[in-house]
């Protein structure tokens, strides 16, 4: 008996250091990216693994065209300035559609994405879906909304092999994304829901579609001048 309540001590003690040190180290990593820029992403080093050359170069917000900004933001979460992470209507939105569909619909804001890309994998499980909840809890609580739009539009997925709106305005316009027009950054933000099926330079039917549809919500929010609600 007094063995095992040894080993139950030690498993209780080691269990409890654990989730300390996860805690410690996620705040860290969270802080940390709040100044520097991520270096490398697990979708990343997955894709690389996998074969074929990584084209990703991370650059400041004021280096990426501000129609990059709005169109991601007219396009992925139109609440991205006002909310604290989550979007919960578009959350109920996506659950419901998901329990009578077997299209799967997403409901993440950009914070949400963002957390995802940078601090875990790509997958669908409730675990994964936790911890996303919890670093999005974090990058809201540490990051102003000018860094999580800076980072997302770096390390988003833009095509294989391809992160970041530099690599994809280099691959797909040859031009810097500081130079991005609307309708160009129009139709990089039109892929971004599949971007390895998708493309940005020869659209078919139904990303033609989305592009207008990005096109008029951006009149509709205003265009670059909405950015200004996050000092952009």
């Amino acid at each position: 008996m007094r063995f095992l309540k040894k080993i139950k001590k030690l498993i209780k003690k080691s269990l409890l250091r654990a989730i300390l040190a996860f805690f410690v180290s996620s705040i860290g990593m969270v802080f940390f990216f709040k100044f520097v820029p991520v270096p490398l992403t697990l979708t990343m080093l997955q894709q690389w693994v996998s074969g074929g050359e990584l084209h990703y170069d991370w650059v400041p917000l004021e280096n990426i065209s501000k129609e990059m900004a709005i169109a991601v933001i007219a396009s992925e979460d139109q609440l991205f300035p006002d909310h604290n992470g989550f979007d919960f209507k578009s959350i109920k939105k996506a659950i419901k559609s998901n329990t009578s569909s077997n299209k799967m619909r997403g409901g993440s804001t950009i914070s949400q994405q963002t957390a995802k890309n940078v601090f875990l994998w790509q997958g669908r499980s409730w675990f994964r879906k936790g911890l996303e909840t919890y670093f999005t809890f974090l990058i809201e609580l540490f990051w102003s909304k000018k860094r999580i739009l800076e980072v997302y539009l770096n390390v988003c997925e833009t095509g294989p092999q391809i992160f970041g709106t530099e690599a994809a305005s280099q691959i797909y316009f040859n031009k810097s994304a500081a130079k991005l027009t609307r309708k160009q950054a129009v139709r990089v933000a039109a892929i971004l829901p599949s971007p390895r099926k998708w493309k940005a330079t020869n659209p078919g039917a139904y990303v033609l579609k989305r592009i207008t549809h990005i096109e008029r919500q951006i009149r509709q929010l205003g265009g670059i001048n909405y950015l200004k609600s996050i000092n952009l």
